[in-house]
């Protein structure tokens, strides 16, 4: 069943183009793989289905409602949630204390939302770190937290950022075993990757971006088979 519908999107800022005509679909607990070369325009995509532009143009369809031009928060409450490129924490809190933020959104009772938390800690295996503060984390601890605290909003689309950027192939294992286990929760995940070892192996589809157009779109064979895609990362 189609959860995400991204219809002929386009994004402008003046005369550049971010994106332009985008269509793609994500089906409730599917994963799919979001890349391209740098500068394909594949942050602003998410930036548009997360709330933080409005697109020019085009359609993005939660669940059948429209989202597209939504604020970030109400995107939230529809059941988008999302991480960035650079893990975005409150370093002066401890981890527990950052999940808790989000998790305050669904329920405001304090007992109630740092069981919450508790609780996607110990989902993306930080548990025994609650109480860690924020700031002493290492990055892939940090992108992990970033991902629990996205989780407890409850979504029903994840987009994650780059999670396995500047990660050693331990921590990709550990990044991937963790997105298995969203997927195995029912909630789809919409990931920008550069890591394609990382997303390759567990991605139901794959969208190809470039100069904000999208230049392909199949399994992970058939992209990583295509012709327009081997020139936009290696070169003619």
């Amino acid at each position: 069943m189609t959860l995400l519908e991204v219809n002929q999107v386009s994004k402008r800022f003046g005369g550049l183009t971010a994106n332009q005509d985008v269509s793609f679909t994500v089906d409730a607990g599917q994963v799919v793989g979001l890349i391209g070369p740098n500068g394909a325009g594949k942050t602003t995509l998410f930036n548009c289905i997360a709330g933080f532009f409005a697109p020019t143009s085009g359609r993005i369809l939660l669940d059948g409602l429209n989202i597209a031009g939504l604020s970030p928060e109400a995107c939230a409450k529809a059941g988008v949630a999302r991480t960035f490129q650079v893990a975005r924490t409150f370093a002066s809190m401890t981890a527990c204390e950052n999940v808790m933020t989000a998790a305050m959104l669904l329920e405001h009772n304090i007992v109630k939302s740092r069981v919450a938390a508790m609780h996607w800690l110990g989902f993306v295996n930080l548990d025994r770190f609650a109480d860690k503060l924020a700031a002493s984390m290492t990055i892939s601890e940090q992108r992990r937290l970033a991902v629990a605290r996205a989780l407890a909003i409850e979504p029903r689309i994840l987009l994650m950022d780059e999670v396995m950027a500047g990660l050693n192939p331990s921590e990709v294992r550990e990044a991937v075993e963790v997105v298995l286990k969203i997927r195995d929760k029912g909630i789809a995940c919409l990931i920008v990757e550069h890591v394609l070892e990382g997303i390759m192996p567990i991605a139901d589809k794959i969208v190809v971006l470039e100069r904000g157009m999208k230049i392909a779109e199949g399994t992970p064979q058939q992209v990583s088979n295509d012709p327009l895609v081997i020139t936009a990362y290696l070169g003619d």
